[in-house]
């Protein structure tokens, strides 16, 4: 791996405080039946994540990537977006130990670094960045990868809800806050490029950054349960990246 990049830059410390934000105003927040757990990887998984940023958020970025909020076996257990546990560790050269949320649910254990369960979201995401860049440092030198929101959320089942499935009241007040975060990441960074993964994302950086002189465009979501994305997820955002003139 790469030695790790200069933490005392500007563009580190504008995302340190953006994450630390994000992190605190989330936190504020309630959330209502049928959501009856709420998981916030920035504060028991904080050490990754901080990791995450120290290594590869010190200098401005050309294109910054944001998802939807994280995996239950991706950033959930790690603190880093898609952050399938092999592509994290091996690629990325990060492993810390995460500690708890609060309140836990039983179908949906936090194993840290120990997780065996791998995040099919995370290792097509970062699979392809990875063939392109072996090294790490390589990718990050241009690109940076975030989430919108920060929150798992989960029904009484143990199955996940997305942040656009909450009621309305909750999603005007997480919308806000995500949105702040949305633009002060883009301060700290400085991208030519926002990418959204999937429709979602892409739909936000269009609404919280329309007073902002930039690119928006948009990759197909990775994740498994999209049919299109189970039909050759690589190569179709690889062409997708080409298509708009950033690979």
């Amino acid at each position: 791996m790469g030695e790790q990049l200069v933490i005392d830059s500007e563009y580190f410390k504008g995302v340190l405080r953006a994450s630390e934000r994000l992190s605190d105003s989330v936190d504020a927040l309630d959330f209502e039946s049928p959501v009856t757990h709420t998981y916030n990887p920035l504060r028991y998984a904080w050490s990754g994540h901080r990791s995450y940023l120290e290594r590869f958020a010190g200098s401005r970025k050309k294109v910054l990537f944001m998802g939807m909020n994280p995996g239950p076996f991706g950033m959930a257990q790690t603190g880093i977006p898609f952050g399938e546990i092999s592509m994290v560790r091996e690629w990325m050269g990060i492993e810390e130990n995460v500690t708890q949320p609060e309140i836990i649910h039983p179908k949906r254990p936090i194993e840290g670094f120990s997780c065996k369960r791998s995040e099919v979201s995370g290792s097509r995401f970062w699979g392809l960045f990875a063939q392109h860049f072996p090294v790490a440092e390589d990718f990050f030198a241009d690109h940076f990868v975030s989430n919108y929101c920060p929150l798992v959320f989960m029904e009484a089942s143990g199955s996940n809800r997305t942040p656009d499935k909450l009621t309305a009241p909750e999603i005007s007040k997480l919308y806000t806050v995500c949105d702040q975060y949305f633009r002060d990441l883009v301060e700290a960074l400085q991208p030519d490029w926002v990418i959204g993964v999937g429709v979602f994302a892409e739909a936000r950086a269009k609404k919280s950054l329309r007073d902002y002189s930039l690119n928006i465009g948009r990759i197909l979501h990775p994740s498994p349960a999209s049919p299109a994305a189970n039909r050759g997820w690589a190569d179709q955002a690889e062409n997708q990246l080409k298509d708009l003139g950033i690979w």
